[in-house]
Formats: structure tokens, C-alpha cells, sequence
């Protein structure tokens, strides 16, 4: 499971995900790739989930680059406890995006074949996503 290995501070606060992505809205490595079309908290079982299911349908084949990763820490209290006594310790890791985010990519793989995989690993995330290809991509290619 994605984690960094160590932070500056244990806990964050809340952050407003407001708007589009500033960056990492265009295709840096391969030639297909998902993009989020709205605002959510990915966690890293659900990043975890969605790459496993990528490399199954692409049976190992071609390259697969994570664009996102989980840094931020999310913290509970556990149950019935009452209010107050401070806040809850680090739970799990997300990892925030912004509508026109890429999530994942892929590359050295037939179009068919990575719309399917990339199909595939959409359904493990929380967020409607988008398929999208390289400007200069040629069927040829592959």
C-alpha cells in the first residue's frame, strides 16, 4: 500500500478542494490514461485496487505509472468515545484530486486493450473518470 515513509508533521488539517488541477492534467508517460472529472479523496486501497486490476487485464504487458500518490493523513476517533481529548490518530493515507487529474497511465499495449484495462481500473475509484490518448498517438505504435 502506498505511504510516504516519513512526514514533517503526523496529522493535517482538513483541506478545500476547490477547482480544476494546476498540474498533472496532461499525459507525461504513455499514450492512454484516465482523467477524474470531479473532486474527491482517493485512498490508497482504492489506488491499490485499481492498479492491481490495470496489470491483470494487461497481463503484465506494457508499462503502468501511478500520477497520484497518498500523502495526506487521515485521522478518526475510534467509536462511541466522547467528545473532545483531542484529535483521532492517522488512519489511513488519500490522496486528493481535482477535476482534469491524470490518475493512471499506461503504454506498450493495443488501444483495445488499454481502454479496457483502464475501464477496469475506473470502476475501483470513487470518481467518474475519463479515457483520454495521446495527441500524436498512432495505431501503429503498438
Amino acid at each position: 500500500m502506498l505511504q510516504p515513509k516519513r512526514t514533517k508533521y503526523r496529522k493535517s488539517q482538513k483541506m478545500k478542494l476547490k477547482g480544476n488541477a494546476k498540474r498533472g492534467d496532461q499525459l507525461a508517460f504513455g499514450s492512454f490514461g484516465i482523467k477524474t472529472l470531479e473532486t474527491a479523496r482517493i485512498t490508497a486501497r482504492q489506488i491499490e485496487s485499481a492498479r492491481i486490476a490495470l496489470t491483470r487485464f494487461m497481463k503484465r504487458e506494457g508499462q503502468v505509472w501511478i500520477r497520484i500518490f497518498p500523502d495526506r493523513p487521515i485521522t478518526s476517533k475510534p467509536a462511541e468515545v466522547r467528545m473532545g481529548k483531542g484529535k483521532g490518530a492517522p488512519e489511513y493515507w488519500v490522496a486528493p484530486v481535482k477535476p482534469g487529474r491524470i490518475l493512471f497511465e499506461a503504454e506498450g499495449v493495443s488501444l483495445e486493450t488499454a481502454k479496457e484495462a483502464l475501464r477496469l481500473a475506473a470502476q475501483k475509484l470513487p470518481v467518474t473518470t475519463k479515457f483520454v490518448v495521446r495527441r500524436d498517438y498512432s495505431a501503429t505504435e503498438a
